[in-house]
Order: C-alpha cells, then structure tokens, then sequence
C-alpha cells in the first residue's frame, strides 16, 4: 500500500517570554509536565493519525533551539525531523516559508505549546481542502477566530478580533491537503505585506486562500489545553495528572511519605517525611525532605526542604529550604532559603 507522507509543521522558535525565568536555559518545549517534556505530550497526540500516513516532523526552532535535536535523538530515535532555523521572529508565516524545501502535499500545522483532544484518524478520507481546529471562548479577543457558516464552511479567518461576536476561537491547528498552495498564499502575503504589529499572521494567508476558492471546514475540539505561562502550565498538569493513572516510586514509599494522588513522581526521586500531592509532579534526582508539595512541579535535580509549596514551577536545580509560601516560578539552579 502506498503511503502519503504527512509533514506536521511545529513552530518553536520564540523566546518563550512569559515563561521566564524557566526559559533562560532550555526552550519551553522542554519544561516538564506531568513528568514529561512539553513536546513529549504535543508529539503523543498524533498516534491517533491514520497508518496510512508516513509522518515526517518539521521543526521551526530558534532560542535555545539547539537543545531539540538531542532530545528528539534520545526519545524518539526512529523519528524522521528536519530543522528549520527562525532567527527573526516575523511570524507563523514567515516560519513556514522558511521550511518551503520540505513542504509537499499533506501537512499539519501545529503549535508548540498547545494541547487539544482529537482523533486525527478522520484525516484519512478528509475530502476538504483545510481543516481547522476550534473552541468556543467566552474572550476570543487574544485569539485567533474562524467565521464559519451553518454548515461548519469557513468563510474568513481574523486575528484578534476588537470584539467577542464571534467565538469560535482557532486551538492552533490546522490541516492543509496541499502544503504547496499554502506557500504560494503565503508569499502573495508577504509580498502585499500584510502583517499586524510586525509579525505574518497564518489567519491572513489563509484568507487569500479561502478568496482563491479553498475550502475549509472547523473541526470542534472540548479539551485545549497550553502551556504559554506559569499559571497555564500548572493547569495543563492537573489535567494532564487526572487523566492518567497515578505513578508513585519507589515501591513501597519510604517512611514518612504520604501521597494524595494523582501525582507523578519519578522512580530516581528521593523522598522522606512529606507529603506530596495532590496534582504534584516530581522529577528525576529530585530531593524532597520534611515538606508539602500541592499543585506543584519539580523539574529534575530540584530539591526542597522544610517546606510547603502550593501553585508552584521549581526549575531544573533549583532549590529551596525553610519557606511556607505560594511561588509560581522558580527558575533552573535558583536557591531560595527561608
């Protein structure tokens, strides 16, 4: 059986601001969730995609974008990924034309930090031209939005729109059957310079597309989760925790330990006297001593003690001792006594 290749286009490039101070070092697709990777999570959503698709990633990377190849060499060895360098942060459009020499046919554009609940397998006998993926949002101002008919036929797509009229906000996914024609579109953009606020909005290329005859249909989404802030990474654990069946080491828990599930907690952690959850996720070479860890990550090597954490992101070796106290972020390798 011949086999279409699937390109699935991700963009991770940005500088990952209002996820500082976490992104200094490593790239927000690697900031850990409910013990795994960002990207870890964004990649197991496609194992749903038909078989009769050969899928091939394209990464657009650019801050610490150095660190992806190693990872992806480490966890997915059999993946086939080209990288693309953003070094201008221009826009989702300016991403893709970067990545025209590997663009052919089928292809998926997907954000980084963005999760949703679907089924990709419709994909295979998909008879529209574009597929984009949306939620209803009681504030779709900061998003993009779709405008649809009755029949779920797109008709123009804007990018944050001035009012809430139209609600049908775009998760940060599409599908395009020919990736082709998106790069031609993409280039009359650029070449008209249509942009807002400096950077090429996907939404505008596609509404050349849907001038020129495309056809595209929203597929509704329930769950869409992202990882864009501290607070919006916090959420997606929880989430993310309840939905999988608790993982507690080691096998029987140490003295001392209580564990209000869910939670994560890596086999290579250290535990003693605390009590660690509910919706708390614990990294590899982590040191938890005489403390209370609620709604809390530790990414791998942080260490805490004589503590009571809630709402909070500790960085890759971070520390923290004698503080009872909310802290939404702590960068990698901080220490932080009471």
């Amino acid at each position: 059986m011949t086999r279409d290749t699937l390109k699935i286009v991700i963009p991770m490039a940005g500088l990952g601001t209002r996820l500082r101070p976490h992104t200094r070092r490593k790239p927000k697709q690697l900031i850990q969730i409910a013990g795994r990777a960002m990207l870890s999570h964004v990649l197991a959503m496609f194992e749903s995609l038909p078989p009769s698709f050969e899928v091939e990633y394209v990464f657009i990377i650019g801050h610490l974008g150095e660190q992806i190849p190693p990872f992806m060499a480490q966890h997915y060895p059999d993946a086939s990924v080209h990288y693309v360098e953003q070094q201008e942060m221009l826009g989702q459009s300016h991403a893709i034309a970067l990545a025209r020499a590997h663009l052919q046919g089928p292809m998926l554009m997907v954000f980084a930090d963005t999760l949703v609940e679907t089924d990709f397998s419709f994909l295979a006998a998909e008879k529209m031209d574009s597929v984009a993926w949306v939620k209803r949002h009681p504030d779709p101002r900061r998003f993009g939005v779709a405008i649809a008919d009755g029949r779920g036929r797109v008709r123009r797509l804007v990018e944050k729109p001035e009012d809430t009229a139209n609600d049908l906000v775009i998760v940060g996914f599409y599908y395009f059957r020919r990736a082709e024609d998106l790069l031609a579109a993409i280039e009359k953009q650029m070449a008209r310079d249509v942009q807002l606020k400096g950077e090429y909005y996907l939404a505008d290329a596609v509404n050349i597309l849907l001038e020129e005859g495309l056809r595209m249909r929203v597929q509704p989404v329930e769950v869409w989760l992202d990882a864009g802030t501290p607070e919006a990474v916090l959420q997606t654990n929880r989430y993310l925790l309840s939905k999988q069946a608790n993982q507690r080491a080691p096998d029987p828990l140490p003295e001392g330990v209580a564990v209000i599930p869910p939670v994560y907690i890596h086999p290579q952690a250290h535990l003693s006297a605390s009590v660690i959850g509910p919706y708390a996720a614990v990294g590899a070479n982590c040191q938890v001593e005489r403390s209370v860890l609620t709604d809390t990550i530790l990414e791998d090597g942080a260490s805490v003690k004589d503590v009571v954490l809630q709402t909070t992101l500790l960085g890759e070796g971070a520390r923290v001792e004698g503080r009872a106290s909310i802290i939404n972020a702590i960068g990698d390798e901080k220490n932080i006594r009471g």
